[in-house]
């Protein structure tokens, strides 16, 4: 029986969609239940390896300008009593 790891998995999931498939899958999956989390991470590591050093600097340079205005997460924020 052959395995089939969940890199693989979403990658074939999703190899053939058009541009719009693509579009409204990572459209829909961001801000939704955290169990799209994998797609997207594996999603965004094709677009990472296929970006120019400055295309990397640029996306790097936006997340760090969103964190920045988030809150720090509390304790009570997590529900896990744990902090993130």
């Amino acid at each position: 029986m052959n395995t089939l790891d969940l890199r693989q998995a979403i990658i074939r999931r999703v190899h053939d969609k058009s541009n719009e498939d693509l579009f409204d899958i990572i459209d829909s999956s961001v801000g939704a239940d955290e169990r799209t989390l994998p797609g997207l991470g594996v999603l965004f590591e094709l677009i990472w390896q296929d970006t120019p050093p400055e295309g990397r600097q640029r996306m790097v340079d936006t997340l760090h300008r969103h964190l920045a205005s988030i809150p720090t997460p509390t304790k009570s924020d997590s529900g896990t009593g744990r902090k993130t």
